[in-house]
């Protein structure tokens, strides 16, 4: 007799967030820098943003935003089989920082890593989560994006210390039999020759020191609209659907021009994205799990709702999930 193949779909069944404790308005900013409220809301829509202390790290962020996740969906930490952290600033060179949220959550038995796609690392680690779900290898898989920008920024660069601030988000992945919800499909892309319009100028193989960001904002602008429009599209040609399909929108929280560049050019109802740079900043992997958590706190996200995330990162990377929730 032949054995029956099981199916596994990847559902979310927490979310977490966890915030560094220091505000910084756009006020604060322009008592540092040349620099004005005004540029910055019409540039970014930024607000605010949160700066990590000398005792706020990217694991303790993590940390804090998983234990959220997994009270969330109900389970025990011992029952997470993965842990997957998205992060462009891990605690050390090595070991993972994964590992280091591990430990802190008590957990010794199941394996953790880090990713490196910068502010598309969440829907890469979201990707490797699934994947490992669908193999039949993982139960529950806790996927964290956690990031401390302000330690790589240089405060003296108006036009990229003003885009960024720190944060957490996480979500749990639980292994469920007979469902249509959850991942429904996963579109990543990287291409190495624009390296040169955003990246840290510093690392353990070039150079002695951590470096800072550098960033071609024209560039970066350019590319974004054009990837994210192109891969939102792709994930719904895969999946058979419309834009009008879709009932909420959570893209990387960069700035608010790309957002409303890229609803306007897929066209895309305003009124179906979940925004919330104005006062996290970009946060870079952390932006789409944190402005998740919003969304559920908020209960705008209903059962069977179409959602669709999407991020571009350094690399360059980009990348769209589609869930059914």
């Amino acid at each position: 007799m032949d054995k029956k193949i099981k199916s596994y779909q990847s559902v979310i069944t927490g979310v977490g967030a966890s915030l560094p404790k220091s505000i910084v308005t756009n006020k604060d900013l322009t008592m540092r820098i040349d620099t004005s409220e005004e540029w910055i809301v019409n540039r970014t829509g930024i607000e605010e943003r949160r700066i990590a202390s000398d005792d706020e790290t990217t694991s303790s962020l993590g940390a804090e935003a998983s234990k959220i996740a997994i009270k969330n969906a109900q389970i025990e930490n011992s029952e997470i089989d993965l842990i997957i952290l998205a992060t462009a600033t891990p605690d050390n060179t090595f070991p993972a920082s994964a590992t280091l949220i591990q430990s802190s959550l008590g957990i010794d038995k199941c394996y953790a890593y880090d990713i490196q796609a910068v502010c598309s690392g969440f829907v890469f680690a979201l990707e490797a989560a699934d994947n490992a779900i669908k193999a039949g290898n993982v139960k529950n898989a806790l996927v964290i994006g956690s990031e401390t920008f302000s330690r790589i920024l240089d405060w003296e660069d108006r036009g990229t210390c003003v885009l960024f601030g720190d944060g957490a988000g996480a979500v749990v992945l639980s292994s469920k039999e007979g469902t249509e919800r959850g991942i429904l499909s996963n579109h990543l892309h990287s291409d190495g020759r624009y390296a040169d319009l955003l990246y840290v100028d510093g690392g353990p193989s070039t150079s002695s020191k951590v470096g800072f960001l550098k960033m071609d904002g024209q560039g970066v602008f350019k590319h974004a609209v054009k990837n994210l429009s192109a891969v939102i599209e792709e994930a719904l040609e895969y999946n058979n659907l419309s834009v009008d399909d879709i009932d909420w929108f959570i893209p990387h929280q960069a700035n608010i021009r790309i957002l409303e560049s890229v609803a306007k050019k897929v066209g895309l109802s305003q009124d179906k994205i979940i925004i919330t740079v104005q006062k996290h900043a970009n946060t870079s992997a952390a932006s789409i799990p944190l402005a998740l958590f919003d969304a559920v706190q908020e209960d705008k996200i209903k059962k069977g709702d179409l959602v669709l995330l999407e991020a571009m990162g350094g690399g360059f990377s980009w990348g769209s999930t589609l869930i059914r929730w």
